[in-house]
């Protein structure tokens, strides 16, 4: 007998991957809640009185946390909460760096874990639509331009986010996927010279990777008025990618769909690469 839930509620359903989890849903026949500081359903991670109003009558809740450092604290309380509104079962978006990174980065992870509740994790490599949908890397690249990153030759094996809101949106609404983690990558790895190399064979402009080394990189930033601890964070990041930690391609979208994951080429003939850079939400 299936056991599919239909009343979700996604989290962050206005930003970057909770408005694809959203759609995802809407795909499988099911009318999500879409919740965020300003969307149809309010919530606010710093604002609890938004929580439980924002739980009447859900089954189930993909989770992105507020990146901040009572996220842990915050995503506990949060599922105590869900929990005593009758939620069964939650969705975490974590990120693969995080495991990468070591046990002290996991404490997100491991408060869903403890929830009492039906749990599945999804830690994902670097989003490919990051080319088109993070400022410091699409800018340079909605023209003739240079991409210019500390990531030498690094490769990382760039996920879907199609992939991941199918996967999310699955875990969401059906039996079989509770208790797993889910390591979501490409089909393929490529450095960001591969990368941006298709990119200009599909857009017709010639733009081209630099690599360059953090110092310069860190300057490059604080001239366009990036503060020093986002500098701090996008340079761990960027790190990880030249050390090659994001490189192996995973199974974990075949896992979930029993699919193959798609291919970085995929999403740039689909967005026909006409990069609009846009704030991250």
């Amino acid at each position: 007998m299936s056991n599919d839930l239909s009343h979700v509620l996604v989290l962050g359903g206005t930003g970057k991957t909770g408005s694809r989890v959203a759609a995802a849903l809407r795909r499988r026949g099911v009318r999500p809640a879409v919740a965020s500081r300003r969307g149809p359903v309010r919530f606010d991670w710093s604002d609890r009185a938004t929580w439980e109003p924002a739980l009447d009558g859900v089954d189930a809740v993909y989770v992105v946390d507020s990146q901040s450092p009572q996220a842990a604290a915050e995503v506990r309380d949060f599922a105590a909460v869900a929990a005593r509104a009758g939620v069964r079962r939650l969705v975490l978006l974590s990120a693969r760096v995080w495991a990468e990174l070591g046990e002290e980065h996991l404490a997100t992870e491991r408060a869903v874990q403890a929830s009492g509740l039906e749990w599945t994790i999804l830690r994902p490599t670097w989003f490919a639509q990051n080319f088109t949908e993070l400022d410091f890397i699409a800018s340079p690249l909605a023209g003739p331009g240079e991409l210019r990153l500390p990531t030498g030759e690094g490769r990382e094996a760039f996920v879907d986010l199609e992939d991941l809101a199918d996967v999310a949106a699955a875990a969401l609404t059906q039996d079989g996927h509770a208790g797993r983690v889910y390591v979501l990558s490409g089909s393929r790895s490529l450095s960001f010279r591969d990368a941006v190399a298709e990119i200009a064979r599909a857009s017709g402009r010639p733009v081209r990777f630099v690599p360059v080394t953090e110092d310069e990189y860190r300057a490059e930033l604080a001239a366009a008025g990036y503060p020093d601890a986002v500098a701090d964070e996008l340079i761990m990041v960027l790190r990880h990618i030249r050390e090659e930690r994001g490189a192996t391609v995973t199974d974990g979208v075949r896992e979930a769909l029993g699919r193959p994951a798609r291919d970085f080429a995929e999403y740039v003939a689909r967005t026909g690469f006409d990069a609009r850079p846009e704030t991250v939400s």
